[in-house]
């Protein structure tokens, strides 16, 4: 590929060279030659052997001269454009590697113009194909790991009851029942996961009342909420605020926040929730007491299937998508999410426009 645009580049270069040469030679013959003609006459002096001493030195001396511009052009423009396409000859090496599963290549970039911005923008396609190949990876493990265990246990109980070591009770039924509600609970949060990641490309955005939304779900909890005795306090600064976003999706945000800050609250605990205003969005706030979280658990708790050791375990029923779930969703509506501690509490916040935002002319 690269020898074919390198000679077709040059070939253009040689016929606008020709195309020049033609025409100045023509201008010669019959403009020039004319010209000098009509100063013989005037001066009466015998144009015939002048004529074509004229006509013969400016021929030759122009033929010098396109041979040396022919041969500084050819020069000149082989490497300009070697310099230009050798970038496109790395990235077409690169891209083979990465077709071949390599991402760990990158392209030098040693520009600033339209080149070096390709490169860039080449290098940072490569980043983020190996970020999503390392994610993809990691959350294959992952649900695998999370997969294996119940159906380990559920194995086992099944082996037993065969063997006769272990007596059909409802206890054993019991068992194997909420292993099985834990593998369909696992699968039913892939399969949202799955749909948050998609969601910018099918978002139905209208202005929702964010207040009656939170207050809706917060009715929903409130069972889980009184077994554990958890106390919920709220704070809204404009009770008719609204967002720009999809009910259905914001719903989704606002259910995993809640049910995180349920299932994570120890019995006794409280629960907060709060609207902050912001210039152009609102950002909600859900924190909570109690939990084991640790500050360097903070930048991974987004993260799919990250749990911390203590406070984010399986016991507690989770999976580590939840969270993940929200900030998908999140920032598909053009917000951010981040979490905190703060004397004691834990902090879960995200932010989402107010305003519709503007299409483009």
């Amino acid at each position: 590929m690269r020898s074919r645009i390198l000679w077709k580049l040059l070939a253009i270069n040689l016929v606008i060279i020709g195309v020049v040469i033609v025409i100045v030679w023509l201008s010669i013959d019959y403009l020039a030659a004319g010209y000098f003609m009509t100063l013989m006459d005037k001066y009466h002096i015998s144009p015939t052997s002048s004529h074509e001493m004229f006509v013969s030195a400016v021929h030759r001396y122009l033929i010098w001269a396109s041979l040396g511009a022919f041969v500084l052009a050819v020069a000149l423009s082989f490497l300009i454009m070697k310099r230009i396409l050798n970038p496109l000859t790395q990235m077409t090496s690169i891209t083979r590697k990465i077709s071949s599963g390599n991402y760990s290549a990158s392209v030098p970039v040693k520009s600033r113009d339209e080149v070096g911005q390709l490169a860039l923008a080449f290098n940072r396609m490569a980043e983020s194909l190996q970020e999503i190949e390392q994610l993809r990876k990691t959350m294959m493990v992952d649900v695998a790991h999370e997969i294996r265990t119940p159906l380990t246990n559920i194995k086992g109980y099944l082996e037993a009851l065969t063997d006769g070591v272990l007596e059909p009770s409802k206890e054993t039924f019991a068992l194997l029942q909420e292993e099985t509600f834990r593998l369909v609970q696992l699968v039913e949060d892939i399969l949202r996961l799955a749909k948050a990641d998609a969601a910018k490309a099918s978002l139905h955005k209208v202005e929702v009342h964010i207040v009656d939304l939170i207050t809706q779900m917060l009715d929903s909890f409130r069972s889980q909420l009184d077994d554990k005795g958890i106390e919920v306090e709220t704070h809204f600064v404009d009770p008719l605020e609204k967002v720009w976003a999809d009910p259905h999706q914001l719903s989704q945000v606002v259910h995993n926040l809640l049910q995180n800050a349920c299932q994570y609250t120890d019995s006794g605990g409280a629960v907060m929730i709060s609207t902050e205003p912001m210039p152009t969005a609102i950002k909600v706030v859900f924190a909570n007491t109690g939990g084991e979280l640790a500050e360097q658990d903070l930048p991974f708790i987004f993260e799919r299937f990250y749990r911390g050791e203590k406070s984010r375990s399986r016991d507690h029923g989770g999976a580590g998508i939840g969270l993940a779930i929200v900030k998908e969703l999140v920032e598909a509506h053009g917000g951010s999410v981040s979490a905190e501690l703060v004397d004691g509490r834990t902090r879960i916040w995200f932010d989402l426009p107010v305003d519709q935002p503007r299409r483009a002319d």
